[in-house]
């Protein structure tokens, strides 16, 4: 999903927000009018009254958005498919202010993924940022464990944060340096 920036937007109901890059959260009141200046991965960056804030997806209506669609594998799915779907999903995640998934951006830097004797999933990842200060982590690893839970039959995703290897530029998919110019 991804509009065109600068989308005219009013909050038609209380709302939480992280304030970006700071990563607090605060709530838009009812009436705030602003844009959406991204939506990618079923979240939405918006300006207003000066400030960048991130509004999950699952709060999509408050801003006259619609929220993502549920996740569903297909009849007799293999353990391949429930794996793309995972990093699927982890795509679907997006620095607030670069309209790029951390698995391009190269944040990802494990996904293990183990099936249980009850043909449920734990999934557990490691990933850093792109810098070690950015206020925007304890949000984002957030919104990859809410994204990789959403797959059918994972019932637990564990997501460390690490910064040991730091991240670094060659860390990206060739298709983001590019995207960012950043060779």
């Amino acid at each position: 999903m991804y509009h065109s920036q600068n989308q005219p937007l009013v909050v038609t109901r209380d709302v939480r927000a992280v304030l970006v890059p700071a990563g607090i959260e605060v709530k838009l009141r009812t009436g705030s009018v602003g844009y959406v200046t991204q939506a990618l991965g079923g979240s939405f960056t918006v300006y207003v009254e000066g400030n960048l804030f991130r509004i999950a997806g699952e709060d999509a209506d408050a801003i006259g958005q619609e929220a993502p669609a549920k996740l569903v594998l297909p009849p007799n799915a293999t353990d391949a498919d429930v794996e793309q779907m995972v990093w699927d999903q982890m795509k679907t995640t997006y620095d607030p202010e670069i309209p790029i998934n951390i698995v391009e951006l190269g944040l990802i830097y494990r996904c293990e993924i183990n099936k249980q004797a009850d043909d449920t999933r734990h999934v557990a990842i490691t990933m850093t940022l792109t810098a070690p200060g950015c206020g925007m982590g304890e949000t984002l690893v957030a919104d990859v464990r809410e994204k990789v839970l959403m797959v059918p039959t994972v019932t637990q995703a564990e997501v460390d944060l690490v910064f040991d290897p730091p991240w670094s530029r060659d860390n990206m998919s060739e298709a983001a340096r590019l995207q960012t110019g950043m060779f």
